[in-house]
């Protein structure tokens, strides 16, 4: 299990497989780089890497909360790439992981190739935040993993056609037993106090713009809470250039491995090879 320390002594868990481009995944709030073993056959050109941010899955549990922001995360994943001797990698995005990443463009824009968006843009619908609080830091009620796989589909909505055995994937993932006969969560719960509590309010339109002469892809999913229609199109009238699909039967977040979202990676791969 490969571990690095963080500049302020916190263990991190990351994974690095394979060789060539490097690509930096960066997975959503509450998720972690399990989040890319979809997509992850399909990359076996390149070199993927993985990070759970500090607090999340197997990595350190920060003593305080108020860690868990942009700019921090942002920092350990600067920090990983040092670690790895990497100067350059391009980055996958999946919704906190694509703030991260407009982040990354502004404290080391010469490290960055690339940006893929995986269903996020530079703002976030209200509606998605407010689904997202319903449920953030709250210790699950349900008992089994069977339980969880049934509920997910309407928790997260948007989604259609997802074989139940994906569901039972899921729910393996992101709930953990809690030893006492429960589930629990795999990040720190912690995680909702950073979050109501959250006072950065960069301008993610001019980080955005600022990410001018590098290629950009935006998978967007059709049912998507966090990435609403008028935030998609402003990206893209703003970077006509950007590679674009939207995903049907998709909500928020989509895996990544559906046929069209591994197309437009492919192609944005290319522009940056």
């Amino acid at each position: 299990m490969a571990k690095f320390t963080t500049s302020d002594g916190l263990s991190l868990h990351y994974t690095d497989s394979g060789s060539g481009l490097p690509i930096l995944c960066l997975s959503g709030l509450g998720r972690t780089g399990a989040d890319f073993r979809y997509v992850a056959p399909y990359l076996d050109d390149y070199r993927v890497i993985t990070m759970d941010y500090r607090g999340r899955g197997q990595s350190d549990f920060d003593k305080d909360w108020r860690n868990y922001t942009l700019a921090i995360e942002s920092r350990d994943a600067v920090e990983l790439l040092d670690h790895l001797d990497i100067d350059r990698a391009a980055i996958i995005g999946t919704s906190r992981g694509g703030l991260n990443a407009m982040m990354l463009g502004q404290i080391v824009p010469e490290r960055i190739l690339g940006v893929a968006f995986n269903d996020v843009g530079p703002e976030i619908d209200p509606e998605g935040i407010k689904d997202i609080m319903a449920y953030l830091g709250v210790k699950p009620s349900i008992r089994t993993h069977a339980e969880a796989a049934a509920i997910l589909p309407d928790l997260l909505g948007g989604f259609i056609g997802v074989p139940p055995a994906r569901w039972m994937e899921e729910a393996e993932t992101h709930f953990v037993d809690d030893g006492k006969g429960g589930l629990n969560l795999t990040y720190d719960a912690h995680l909702r106090d950073a979050v109501a509590n959250e006072t950065e309010s960069p301008d993610f339109w001019a980080f955005f713009d600022d990410l001018a002469g590098k290629p950009l892809c935006l998978i967007h999913a059709a049912g998507s809470d966090i990435l609403n229609d008028k935030t998609a199109q402003q990206m893209r009238r703003r970077r006509p250039d950007m590679i674009y699909t939207n995903l049907p039967d998709r909500g928020h977040i989509p895996f990544l491995d559906e046929p069209a979202a591994v197309t437009a990676l492919k192609q944005w791969l290319d522009l940056i090879q």
